[in-house]
């Protein structure tokens, strides 16, 4: 049984080696990921994560796996930071409020049936200081991030409260993965 991460995220694949899955080939998928007008953020993730699944070729027999990410604050959905200008903007938002951080996972199976879950995770980051945003900025670790931070850097120092999946905001909420993995049949323990 041949496994499929429609992801080019290391993050992705470092959390399924965490779960003793390791994908067999891993495809990018190209899709349109601007967000419908009015679209809130838990379903844009999911349908992210869904599209992403079907946008990459398989095989008959073959198990695709694809996830999405998506930080909103209220119903505004924060992209991935594309410069220091726009990850800053998005730090002062972030700054003493919690956000949630919506994971979603898409499995489709070795019979071509479709079947998704998701995550939903609540953080808080501390005020931020100009200085702390300064110095995290300059590492740039936060930039191509969905909300311009990695929790699993240096920003997680900056966090003062989290409930929900951490793997999920890395990128990948591993009990739902591992959950849909099992249903469709690909062996994890």
């Amino acid at each position: 049984m041949q496994l499929i991460l429609a992801s080019s995220s290391p993050r992705r694949r470092d959390l399924l080696n965490q779960i003793g899955v390791t994908p067999d080939r891993i495809a990018s998928p190209d899709i349109d990921e601007t967000p419908h007008k009015g679209e809130v953020a838990r379903v844009y993730a999911l349908r992210m994560a869904v599209e992403k699944a079907h946008a990459v070729s398989r095989s008959t027999g073959e198990i695709v796996i694809a996830g999405d990410t998506t930080v909103a604050v209220g119903r505004r959905i924060l992209p991935q930071a594309a410069d220091a200008e726009m990850q800053r903007g998005f730090l002062k938002l972030l700054s003493g409020r919690r956000h949630h951080v919506f994971s979603a996972v898409c499995v489709i199976g070795a019979d071509g049936t479709a079947r998704s879950r998701l995550s939903d995770s609540i953080v808080r980051f501390k005020r931020l200081s100009d200085a702390e945003m300064d110095a995290y900025i300059a590492t740039g670790e936060g930039l191509g991030k969905a909300g311009g931070y990695a929790i699993q850097g240096r920003a997680e120092a900056l966090i003062d409260w989290m409930a929900g999946s951490h793997s999920g905001v890395i990128g990948l909420p591993l009990y739902e993965t591992r959950a849909l993995l099992r249903s469709a049949g690909y062996p994890v323990e």
